[in-house]
């Protein structure tokens, strides 16, 4: 890693109350002196201990000081790594003029008191030198985790490597790794090598004649991986589903079909589908042969066996499933369900390892030491901890991080819901109204990274940093610890660490978002803009530039709504001191701009499965992305003024409809087309008011890109919002909005962007 000094190239800030170590620490009792960390002699280790050394060398790497690692007493002008104190992954750090020393008896302890000194040592006040303090610190919850979907895209193990040091940057320390879904199987099984040979690939969406897509891990890279993670003291929990999300196994092995027509290959589609295994002994055989390979690769203890979202449709009419109903003396395929939990759970057991399953297993028999991960909001882990049940709290939408971080046209595709890094933080993992004596069966909280509509590695890192941040936060910093404000004080350390490291992080909680307002020129005076300037946050300073160049730490500083010349552009960014905390967002004030508005500056009319999305084609290089709710493809342009409108100009692109969404499908009805191909259709007030005009897009029909349609004249006039719905002869291809611009008469009013 980049050494010590160019972190403190970034010095700047006057000297904060506290530390700004994130996960904040349980207590921290600052005292007079500081100690030089460049004059440090050496990292010294107790006799006989390789898992200190090993945690001494990363930690001299970190700090980038040239201190020997070497075997011995606790010595002055020394690190020392001293095992004694705290149990497990608390510590003791203390600070002197002479000395630091880091107390665990615990190795998980000691490489998290290496994490907060290289904090401490990286912050920006830093300046060379420690202040003097005691940190006695240990984690609130035994689970703080980030699931990881490589089924849906798959991440290179490079990736998944940065990824874990990323997470221990953090003190996170469990890795759920999601490796099979409908999409594809991506871990090798030797018994069965069609589960890679097959299974593993898909042909995107739409794109018949496109190579296929995917890849696996072999058994040598996961045995890699997981070594990797556990040198940083991070869990890595394999995720095999069952009896569900199997179309990709059983394209592979199509005898573990609960149908006559089995899949033959892994499906490019997302959503649920109806694909589940059979319930009879050679599908049992198959899967406790997989766990085998499986646990042979993960110490974990924990085994995740899914159980999400089960379709039971083809058991209803499946021999092997009635037969097995009927040995089981139970009159609803669901039960079924519930068998499966059971035998997989006794064969785990047997194996010395726990259950993990979604919510859905947590039914009358599921086996006592079975874990519940609680998603579809907290109350699987509220029944699971009454009845018994340890319990993890990975709740929809606020822990989802397949959310989008903010609004902006400028944020990377994902759902069309917005958790930002402020809801995460203000979650509470410890459900108020658990009994108190029932409280010790929540093992913590885990942060979910889906990765259907995030297909690429800098987007991955970007939706999880920093809310990942906030995860370890609220599950290592006792609530009295937790401060909102205060940790938004911290972030800014942490971002330059992120910088540092080379973690491409969302800086969304402190992106300038603009509203531009136009005016009209009045006699004898020049057209003016009003510009207003915010962030998400409302933290930090806002500086800005209209000379086309980015603004820096001696830019003009935003107070109060800007009124400039509309024309060229203004850029702004958020700093902290002299720390850009965001990017420079560019704002165009040009009048034909000032009307132009993307899909995700719209309004969706409905938001049933809203997405910000791009189509699954071969990746080559950054396509549009999209702001729809597949199931009403349909937008709202609020409170338009007409008398200012001459025309309408609509960007569209045209994605596959590759989603499972069951008899909702049927439900999604267009408007009749008056062209072979169809028209973009614009309604006044409501989408069953009068078209005042439509777009034929034939001219994009045979584009996989964004075309431009031409412009139609609009004539009405008053202020009105406009629906904009495509009218269309089938549902495939599904039309998408790009963006719409509204063109001003001569002379313009006032005209309004964002």
């Amino acid at each position: 890693m980049t050494k010590i000094l160019l972190l403190l190239a970034l010095a700047g800030s006057a000297l904060a109350a506290e530390p700004t170590v994130i996960p904040n620490p349980a207590s921290i009792a600052r005292a007079p002196g500081s100690f030089a960390l460049a004059r440090a002699s050496a990292i010294v280790v107790p006799a006989n201990d390789a898992q200190a050394e090993r945690i001494a060398t990363r930690l001299r790497d970190l700090l980038g000081v040239k201190a020997a690692v070497v075997v011995g007493a606790p010595r002055d002008g020394a690190i020392n790594l001293v095992r004694e104190g705290a149990a497990g992954e608390g510590y003791r750090l203390d600070v002197t003029a002479k000395r630091v020393t880091i107390a665990s008896s615990g190795t998980a302890g000691l490489f998290h008191g290496g994490t907060t000194l290289w904090q401490l040592a990286s912050a920006r006040d830093a300046r060379g030198s420690i202040s003097a303090m005691t940190i006695t610190d240990a984690p609130r919850f035994s689970w703080r985790g980030v699931m990881l979907d490589s089924a849906r895209h798959y991440q290179s193990p490079e990736f998944i490597k940065r990824f874990v040091d990323w997470m221990a940057m953090h003190k996170l320390n469990v890795l759920h790794w999601h490796l099979t879904d409908d999409q594809a199987w991506r871990i090798e099984i030797k018994k069965y090598p069609k589960l890679t040979s097959v299974a593993a690939w898909r042909v995107p969406a739409g794109f018949a004649n496109a190579p296929q897509y995917g890849g696996f891990y072999s058994q040598d890279t996961v045995r890699e991986i997981v070594a990797y993670a556990a040198e940083r003291q991070i869990t890595v929990v394999p995720e095999i589903e069952m009896p569900g999300h199997a179309t990709a196994p059983i394209a592979a092995y199509p005898e573990l079909a609960s149908t006559a027509t089995p899949p033959t290959a892994a499906s490019p589609d997302w959503g649920v589908f109806a694909n589940a295994y059979s319930p009879d002994d050679a599908t049992f055989t198959f899967l406790e042969d997989v766990l085998t390979e499986v646990m042979a690769l993960f110490p974990s203890k924990y085994i995740h066996v899914g159980g999400d979202e089960v379709e039971k449709e083809q058991w209803k009419h499946w021999p092997a499933a009635q037969a097995r109903m009927k040995e089981l003396g139970i009159s609803e395929p669901a039960g079924l369900q519930t068998y499966f939990t059971q035998r997989i759970g006794k064969f785990l057991a047997a194996k010395g390892r726990r259950l993990v399953g979604w919510d859905e297993i947590l039914t009358p028999g599921m086996p006592q030491d079975a874990v519940v991960m609680s998603w579809r909001g907290i109350e699987g882990a509220l029944e699971a901890a009454s009845k018994g049940h340890d319990a993890i709290l990975s709740p929809w939408p606020t822990l989802y991080f397949d959310n989008r971080q903010g609004a902006g046209a400028d944020e990377p595709p994902g759902r069309g819901n917005t958790q930002t890094l402020e809801t995460v933080y203000r979650f509470e993992p410890m459900p108020p109204t658990i009994k108190p004596e029932q409280r010790h069966h929540v093992l913590g909280l885990q942060g979910n990274l889906w990765s259907e509509h995030i297909r690429t590695e800098p987007r991955m890192a970007h939706m999880a940093f920093p809310r990942a941040a906030a995860i370890a936060e609220l599950g290592w910093s006792q609530p009295e610890r937790r401060d909102w404000k205060d940790f938004l004080r911290r972030l800014p350390d942490q971002f330059a660490r992120y910088e540092n490291v080379g973690l491409p992080y969302a800086d969304s909680a402190f992106a300038v978002r603009a509203t531009v307002t136009q005016f009209a020129a009045v006699p004898r005076r020049t057209a003016r803009a009003q510009v207003e300037l915010a962030t998400q946050v409302g933290q930090g300073e806002i500086r800005y530039t209209i000379d086309g160049k980015d603004p820096t730490v001696k830019s003009p500083l935003y107070r109060a709504p800007l009124s400039v010349v509309p024309k060229g552009e203004l850029r702004a960014a958020a700093f902290s001191g002299a720390t850009r905390l965001s990017r420079p967002r560019v704002f165009a004030l040009a009048p034909e701009f000032a009307m132009r508005r993307k899909s995700q500056d719209l309004k969706l009319c409905t938001e049933n499965i809203s997405l910000s999305l791009e189509d699954d084609a071969p990746l080559n290089g950054e396509r549009a992305a999209f702001l729809v709710d597949v199931q009403n493809p349909c937008w709202i342009y609020p409170a338009v003024d007409l008398d200012t409108v001459a025309s309408i100009e609509a960007a569209v692109g045209q994605i596959p409809f590759n989603f499972q969404i069951g008899e909702a499908v049927k439900k999604i009805t267009f408007p009749k087309p008056t062209t072979p191909e169809g028209e973009l259709e614009v309604r006044i007030d409501s989408c069953t008011g009068d078209v005042i005009a439509r777009l034929p897009v034939l001219p994009a029909s045979a584009s996989q890109g964004v075309t431009t349609l031409p412009t139609a004249r609009i004539s009405a006039s008053g202020r009105h919002d406009l629906c904009l719905r495509f009218a269309q002869p089938a549902l495939e291809p599904v039309w998408v909005i790009d963006s719409i611009r509204l063109v001003p008469r001569a002379p313009a009013a006032v005209l309004q962007a964002r």
